[in-house]
């Protein structure tokens, strides 16, 4: 069974259509029908992959990078994978490092890091470390569906609370307003902020892209739940995608604004590695009439390829269509009032005491 028979129907709350294979695979596995059925004509039809998760301790928690495009220089992914299921997630290639599909796998092997607050703290305590606000899922959403059995990411706040050490908050999911009472005293402390990433106003877009993320308005009301409290919140319109979803830029930022939003960013839709074929699937299933379009546009701001990597121009493309999304997202920006995110204080950090083998006597 070949891919384009794999990826024949979308499969219901699931944002890919097919196992992809991983850039790094050793073994690529092919389903042939015996001729007993064993092998679905079409993938609506089979039982939908349940989601696994695995438990793993990991060696250390935090990430850094130096990328000159990128606002943060550390942050921390409780999770790998994501259930989400947002079929335009620039992480999906990630899973190939674990031999795993980029597709299916992605939003469906997923990896808790149980002891991500333990790693915590003992990163915090080591005698060079320089406090830097964190940025709180990144890679993944901090507080996708499994976040409400592990709580990994609220034993990640607690550290950070106690420790006095500022961080960002990026996800799609409303289930952040559950830590709102470590989130609003750290934030009036000057030590926290949150940001929503709104893709679409459109529940029936935001279902066939996003499948297991929380719908647009209830994103929404958290925001203003948020500002409500004295959160500081912003917005990103992240992925913006030609044909798609870029007739709704100004919407999104009036309704972020009317909901507390004091600060916006934008993001163009980036095809890295296996993410390519991904989006392809999922774009000749459910626009097949416009599919063509779409990437011809994509390549127009790419320099005539799917993507380009290189720093500057990554994050927002370049040619006239790359430009027309920039000026209407910046005179939508100043017409609505947005500002800046707030700078957060590491001035309070106080570093954990180092973990003794002896315990503690006092």
């Amino acid at each position: 069974m070949d891919d384009a028979r794999k990826a024949q129907a979308p499969i219901k709350g699931r944002g890919a259509a097919s196992q992809v294979d991983g850039r790094y695979a050793v073994t690529i596995a092919r389903g042939e029908d015996d001729g007993w059925g064993s092998v679905y004509e079409d993938l609506s039809e089979a039982p939908g992959p349940q989601t696994r998760v695995t438990e793993e301790r990991a060696r250390s928690i935090i990430s850094r990078n130096e990328s000159p495009d990128i606002s943060h220089s550390q942050s921390i992914n409780p999770y790998r994978g994501c259930e989400h299921g947002c079929v335009y997630c620039f992480a999906r290639p990630s899973h190939a490092y674990l031999d795993l599909s980029p597709g299916l796998d992605f939003e469906t092997r997923l990896f808790a890091k149980t002891n991500a607050a333990e790693r915590l703290q003992a990163e915090l305590a080591r005698p060079g470390y320089r406090c830097i606000p964190f940025a709180l899922g990144i890679n993944t959403d901090s507080y996708q569906p499994i976040e409400r059995r592990y709580r990994v990411t609220r034993s990640v706040i607690e550290v950070l609370d106690v420790t006095s050490h500022p961080f960002t908050i990026l996800t799609k999911n409303a289930a952040v307003l559950r830590d709102i009472d470590l989130i609003a005293p750290m934030a009036r402390r000057g030590l926290a902020s949150v940001a929503f990433s709104v893709t679409t106003l459109d529940n029936r877009l935001s279902a066939r892209m996003e499948p297991r993320a929380a719908a647009p308005h209830a994103r929404l009301k958290a925001m203003r739940t948020l500002a409500d409290a004295g959160v500081p919140v912003g917005v990103m319109v992240a992925p913006v995608i030609p044909m798609i979803n870029d007739p709704e830029i100004e919407h999104i930022l009036e309704a972020a604004r009317e909901n507390g939003a004091t600060w916006a960013g934008h993001v163009l839709l980036r095809l890295p590695h296996e993410l390519k074929q991904v989006w392809r699937e999922w774009l000749q299933l459910h626009y097949p009439d416009r599919a063509a379009h779409v990437m011809s546009l994509i390549q127009q701001m790419r320099g005539g390829k799917d993507y380009d990597s290189a720093f500057g121009t990554r994050m927002h493309g370049e040619g006239p269509f790359a430009q027309l999304i920039a000026q209407r997202f910046a005179k939508a920006h100043r017409r609505l009032g947005f500002g800046r995110a707030p700078a957060l204080d590491t001035s309070q950090f106080v570093a954990p005491r180092k973990p003794s083998p002896q315990g503690e006597l006092f």
